[in-house]
């Protein structure tokens, strides 16, 4: 990278945002951290901001530090990674967590907007799909960005209006770009000692389809999402290419989804949402397995 891009990161000391400041420093960003709450490092200016309120969003993304007062050039950042949200459904009362992701991911792209930074990464979700699994068959497999969208919880529905809303800001700003990162259940490396609690049992994992995705993947994801320059909203699925099974996949879904229609037979314990729209378009390539760790 030979000119170092400046980064803004919501949600920087959350499960997904300690892991992406420290792989985003590594690759050589400058980074920008805003939270609710103190960081967790000292190595990178930092700002603590409700992004419910539009006035703090705004200001947190106005400039890296002091430079405010001095700074020469029309945007502060190149990018903002936008990782601020309650992240599961039924943490706090409906309408609460509803205002919380909806105002913050509003506040994110208009301040963006009216500031000029033309680059947003969001995290999105897996479950604008209709996650759980659990209480419905979903239309076919392997589960990819065509899918309907279905907003089953208020965490989902938050998800699926966020991500119309990115569409609409595209629509209205073509010069700028939001993509969507869909992902799955995020694990750290100490989580995986629990997966094979699940193995004697695959319903207990059936409400995503024995999916998840590594938290240093989501990193990388974010690193090729940053770099990927093509105007408007898209969106991608964030997996591990392997399920949280022993079992092999197929076996799981001719078991469990009988009548549902597979568009292609599975190999091994093949992961059942696809991120092949991720690797072929942005160069993703998950490299972190729990089988590799246990």
């Amino acid at each position: 990278m030979s000119v170092k891009k400046r980064i803004a990161i919501t949600g920087a000391s959350g499960k997904i945002g300690r892991v992406t400041v420290e792989w985003l420093e590594k690759a050589g960003y400058e980074l920008f951290l805003i939270d609710k709450k103190e960081p967790l490092t000292s190595e990178h200016p930092a700002m603590i901001a409700d992004l419910e309120d539009f006035g703090a969003t705004l200001d947190a993304l106005s400039s890296i530090g002091e430079d405010v007062y001095s700074r020469p050039e029309p945007a502060a950042f190149d990018a903002v990674v936008h990782l601020a949200s309650i992240p599961h459904p039924r943490m706090i009362p409906d309408s609460d967590e509803f205002r919380n992701n909806m105002l913050a991911t509003f506040n994110v792209f208009e301040a963006s907007r009216r500031l000029g930074i033309k680059n947003i990464i969001w995290s999105s979700s897996e479950v604008p799909t209709g996650v759980p699994y659990d209480q419905w068959e979903p239309p076919y497999v392997p589960v990819d960005e065509h899918y309907p969208a279905r907003g089953i919880s208020i965490y989902a529905l938050t998800k699926v209006l966020g991500e119309e809303m990115a569409r609409q800001f595209c629509l209205n700003n073509p010069d700028m770009r939001i993509t969507c990162l869909r992902l799955s259940n995020v694990m750290e490396p100490e989580e995986y000692a629990q997966f094979e609690s699940w193995q004697d049992d695959p319903a207990v994992r059936l409400w995503n389809m024995w999916t998840y995705v590594d938290v240093r993947d989501v990193a990388q994801a974010i690193e090729r999402a940053l770099e990927y320059d093509v105007r408007g909203k898209d969106e991608f699925f964030i997996t591990s290419d392997v399920t949280c099974m022993r079992t092999p996949t197929q076996e799981l879904l001719d078991r469990y989804y009988p009548d549902v229609e597979q568009r292609k037979q599975f190999a091994g314990n093949e992961s059942v949402l696809s991120s092949e729209k991720a690797m072929r378009v942005l160069g993703y390539r998950p490299a972190h397995r729990w089988t590799d760790s246990v």
